[in-house]
């Protein structure tokens, strides 16, 4: 099938300045551009020509970053172009105006967090939009539940489908591919000795790494050597000082052990900072859809300590590839829940190794594009269930009856025409191209033509005959002739 993938306007595909859905476009191109052709419409970037392709998937990137002004690049670059279905990631809002301008394409649905929700998405809009779409792929049950909440008719059309990650690139520090680059960071930070901990995502008050800082002191009194690398900035790419970014680093100046902040680091490199640490916390107050972070984190061997927030736990084996944060909003439960890891390092060196277990075995970017090439199968064969839809299809079958009637009608009244104008008496011939064998056999030459053939030879055969006798008895007439003339003499001559 020919699929157009519209991402979302705020960051470019490749994920050259980061984020969630940016970095799963990416992960499940390679897999799925085996079986289509794959077009990715996407926000522009000074970095990013406007159009290339690459490896056989075409890019088009189109003025961003404000919906409103990208909506109005996607809907004209799909008026303009032919496609049999067309993927939107994380923007409902986006649903109607390409149906609009794609009347017969396909749509699918990929959510990322809860867009769904009252101050994302008017209600009338959104379930114009649930009836148009054939399929709702979400990343997590905590995002699908809550549009089944909201919208309960779109149940049938929901499917979980977890992110996945590269193993390749996100190794675990012991492994011979990342012993050096581990070495490397904790010395050139002061790391050498210490068991760090890692945080990496935004900074912003509902990521809450504030309450890891302040975990801190309690915690450094229990074990030593402590430290901790807070990778991230206010935003994908940029590294700007709002307020709560000065709030974490006054917080991180009182502390007795050492704080680490990288501010944004790109994506190729962040798997360096994974294998350098010892355990990955995630801090997230808010109802997260589900961090991409804890794959990289299993990938990547580290126990982790996460929240009981949206779907984060549900990546979590609880006791064995991490534990959960039930309060995360007080610092004294992160003390808790990274004390017991800490306190058994056995312990902590099975989470790790289960943790990557799971990478391997569940959330490989092959498993993810797959479970997609399903979801876009039964949308391409699925009845259309959509007013839009429908009258569309009804439109086109009526089109085609219509066209197949007028060839119709168009035939005969040219049959009739012909007919008309043809003499009374005129004799029609058809002249058959068959060979003699053919004739011979034929019922026709059975009856008329060997029959009549039959009848000349007789003739023939007859008139010859007749001609012989005729000719004998002219002769016999002559030779009594000539015998009378004899006779007759010698009876004178006597």
């Amino acid at each position: 099938m020919k699929i157009l993938m519209i991402c979302t306007e705020k960051l470019p595909v490749p994920p050259v300045r980061g984020g969630a859905i940016q970095t799963y476009i990416s992960g499940v191109l390679p897999h799925l551009s085996k079986h289509h052709d794959i077009t990715v419409l996407g926000t522009d970037d000074p970095s990013l020509p406007d159009q290339e392709t690459v490896d056989g998937i075409h890019y088009v990137r189109v003025p961003g970053k404000i919906f409103e002004i990208y909506r109005e690049g996607v809907i004209r670059y799909v008026e303009s172009n032919s496609f049999d279905l067309i993927h939107i990631f994380n923007r409902p809002r986006l649903v109607i105006p390409v149906r609009k301008a794609a009347p017969h394409s396909k749509i699918t649905l990929s959510m990322h967090n809860d867009m769904f929700n009252a101050e994302k998405i008017d209600s009338e809009e959104a379930t114009a939009a649930l009836e148009e779409v054939s399929g709702i792929v979400t990343v997590s049950d905590y995002v699908g539940n809550v549009i089944r909440q909201l919208y309960p008719q779109a149940s049938s059309k929901i499917r979980t489908i977890y992110s996945g990650v590269d193993i390749e690139r996100f190794l675990p520090g012991s492994h011979p591919k990342m012993q050096k680059k581990r070495k490397e960071i904790r010395k050139a930070n002061g790391l050498e000795g210490k068991t760090v901990l890692l945080f990496a995502g935004r900074l912003s008050r509902n990521k809450g790494v504030d309450k890891l800082v302040r975990a801190l002191p309690e915690l450094s009194k229990k074990f030593k050597d402590l430290a901790l690398v807070i990778v991230g900035s206010n935003w994908f790419s940029q590294n700007n000082i709002t307020d709560y970014v000065a709030y974490v680093r006054a917080l991180a100046k009182k502390l007795p052990v050492p704080v680490i902040t990288t501010g944004f680091v790109a994506p190729d490199e962040i798997q360096n900072w994974f294998a350098a640490a010892d355990l990955f916390a995630c801090t997230s107050q808010w109802q997260e859809p589900l961090a991409r972070v804890h794959y990289e984190a299993m990938a990547a061997g580290l126990p982790i300590v996460t929240t009981a927030r949206g779907g984060n736990p549900e990546v979590i084996h609880s006791g064995e590839n991490g534990l959960v944060v039930e309060n995360p909003e007080d610092p004294k439960d992160f003390v808790a829940k990274i004390s017991r890891i800490l306190s058994d390092k056995s312990l902590m060196k099975k989470m790790g190794e289960r943790g990557r277990e799971l990478a391997v075995s569940q959330y490989q970017w092959d498993r993810v594009a797959s479970e997609i090439l399903e979801v876009w199968s039964q949308a391409n064969h699925a009845i259309p269930t959509s007013d839009t839809e429908q009258e569309n299809t009804e439109k086109t079958s009526a089109n085609e009856v219509k066209h197949k009637k007028d060839k119709e009608s168009e035939y005969e009244a040219k049959h009739k025409k012909d007919k008309e104008s043809e003499p009374e008496d005129k004799i029609k011939y058809t002249i058959l191209d068959v060979d003699g064998e053919t004739v011979r056999k034929s019922i026709w030459y059975s009856k008329h033509y060997k029959r009549s053939h039959d009848n000349r030879h007789t003739r023939r055969r007859h008139k010859r005959s007749s001609h012989s006798y005729s000719n004998r008895r002219t002769h016999r007439r002559k030779k009594r002739r000539g015998r009378g003339d004899s006779t007759s003499r010698r009876r004178r001559d006597s």
